[in-house]
């Protein structure tokens, strides 16, 4: 029997290599899917690919970076939510960054200043009786700044703060936040980078944690990448000044 067949999980940045996976996984169990993403052409390939049910998920533009846009967004949802999962994200490498103000400006507004304007709507929309949990995307880039990504870092601190804070404040409505705070995935978004093949998770493995999210705030996918953080976490800064 299907438990979950009037739910609805709906995605922002579901053009993302592990969001695609989560439309995967939750259709396995029996939601409904609003994908929204400014690519829509990429994600009617990927429901063609897999041979997706088309009565089963909406397609939905949306633009993280147009702020102004965000509310008739929402308000033109014909189904609200039980699940949200924020997958938005942009990252360009730290010295374009420090020397180029519109890529650093792109992924404030996409990992952080999007997700807080979209995420406040859906949140405080009190008559919405369906939502149940919200699903942030963040990093282990956000956990302490290091001198390689230090601006694509605190692009995710201060996402994961927040969603720390919203979970707080939902709490009384039994309302569950919870961020994953992944390390390296093998995804589009890191291809080119050098990243060590030993600790790369795949999208399918990532995606399968947000699935299964339970009440824990943070999620951190792989036991390397617990130990990871862990560290990260107590390392004095004298170290931390070491790392790459």
């Amino acid at each position: 029997m299907n438990t979950h067949s009037n739910k609805t999980v709906l995605i922002l940045g579901a053009n993302s290599d592990v969001a695609k996976e989560c439309i995967l996984q939750y259709l396995e169990r029996g939601f409904s899917i609003i994908a929204s993403s400014r690519n829509l052409a990429s994600i009617e390939n990927f429901e063609r690919e897999n041979n997706i049910d088309s009565s089963k998920i909406t397609l939905k533009y949306f633009d993280a970076t147009d702020f102004s846009s965000h509310q008739k967004f929402y308000d033109d949802l014909s189904v609200k939510p039980n699940i949200v999962i924020y997958a938005a994200g942009f990252l360009v490498e730290n010295q374009k960054a420090l020397h180029d103000f519109e890529s650093a400006k792109q992924m404030i507004e996409v990992n952080y200043m999007g997700a807080v304007s979209i995420l406040n709507i859906i949140a405080m929309d009190k008559s919405n009786k369906n939502l149940e949990r919200i699903i942030g995307l963040s990093s282990l880039s956000g956990v302490r700044g290091r001198k390689s990504n230090f601006i694509y870092g605190s692009t995710k601190s201060a996402f994961t703060q927040y969603l720390a804070g919203l979970r707080q404040e939902l709490s009384s409505r039994k309302i569950i936040v919870n961020v994953l705070v992944s390390g390296y995935i093998n995804t589009k978004i890191n291809a080119g980078l050098e990243l060590n093949k030993n600790l790369l998770m795949e999208p399918h493995y990532v995606a399968n944690q947000i699935v299964n999210a339970g009440n824990s705030f943070s999620i951190v996918p792989n036991f390397k990448w617990k130990i990871i953080y862990f560290i990260l976490k107590i390392l004095p800064e004298s170290l931390v000044s070491k790392l790459p």
